[in-house]
């Protein structure tokens, strides 16, 4: 799975014993799974509340806000099942599998392509500031189209998914090992591609900046750009160790040393921790910058003491 929740071996590396990188996993995993839960839920429930109760959706941006807040649950919703499989194995059926991976992707692109309107939207008004696109239909539509394309891609990414039995063990996984690969080449390039869209837009945008004579800082460019750094902070590692671990399943005589293979284990597992995340991270990011969401946090909490 370009997730990579198999851990059976490889034919390479079969006589490389890797008990304790799996008895780590089964431990680790589940028990920062399980609080990702917690935190995500809260935090970005808390996020959606205020945005409905105090902001009413007036503006593009924080429409782009609820929903990227809304696609960081769908991958939230995800976790326990990932976290349970750690333990047990695939005790959801074929299904199960297919649905918890669907989230999986679904969250994922979903996350790159709200981070990516945002930007651009900051962009359009730092560097073009007289123009009015966001009163454009195309972009009203937008968070429509955005959730169009990224369920399409994921539902085809999750129809080629399967459990699979190996050594009286239960797995869900890809039907295929192209499919497996295929579906890496894509989120790399994918990922890749958007970043390099946002790289560009925080350029211009900085360099309109440093032009103005008042250096005033925009909060709202502060805020996206922190939440664009840690989603790229995250996720750019993990993909780099998917990559790589393509390159074991080809047999690159680079990997298939036991050693080697065992650490690029252990790579992917604090890769992966950190990749995921980043579905409680935002939250904690709207309170450190976001100076209005943090005022409407304390009145929402006052509100609350009162009662």
């Amino acid at each position: 799975m370009t997730e990579g929740y198999t851990d059976y071996p490889e034919t390479e590396d079969q006589l490389c014993r890797k008990e304790d990188v799996v008895k780590v996993g089964s431990i680790v995993i589940p028990v920062f799974f399980a609080l990702l839960v917690v935190f995500s839920c809260i935090g970005n429930l808390l996020v959606l509340l205020i945005l409905v109760l105090y902001e009413k959706l007036r503006s593009l941006i924080n429409i782009l806000i609820f929903n990227l807040a809304l696609s960081d649950l769908l991958f939230t919703f995800g976790l326990p099942f990932w976290a349970l499989y750690f333990v047990w194995g695939w005790t959801f059926g074929e299904p199960g599998c297919r649905a918890v991976k669907f989230l999986f992707y679904v969250g994922f692109y979903s996350s790159v392509l709200f981070l990516t309107l945002m930007t651009v939207q900051r962009y359009m008004a730092v560097v073009h500031p007289l123009s009015d696109w966001d009163r454009c239909r195309c972009f009203s539509v937008a968070p429509f189209i955005i959730w169009l394309l990224s369920g399409t891609a994921a539902l085809l990414v999750s129809l080629r998914s399967q459990v699979l039995e190996h050594e009286e063990s239960l797995y869900c996984e890809f039907d295929s090992i192209q499919v497996k690969h295929v579906s890496v080449y894509f989120q790399n390039v994918f990922f890749l591609i958007a970043f390099c869209i946002m790289g560009f837009c925080y350029v211009r945008m900085f360099q309109t900046i440093a032009q103005t004579r008042t250096k005033r800082r925009n909060k709202t460019i502060k805020l996206i750009f922190c939440i664009g750094l840690a989603f790229f902070i995250g996720w750019a590692p993990y993909n780099i160790v998917m990559f790589l671990r393509i390159l074991q399943d080809y047999g690159w005589s680079s990997f298939i040393d036991c050693n080697v293979s065992i650490r690029l284990d252990y790579a992917y597992y604090t890769c992966r921790l950190l990749a995921f995340s980043h579905c409680c991270l935002n939250p904690v990011l709207y309170v450190l910058i976001g100076e209005r969401f943090r005022t409407h946090l304390k009145t929402m909490l006052k509100t609350l003491c009162s009662k």
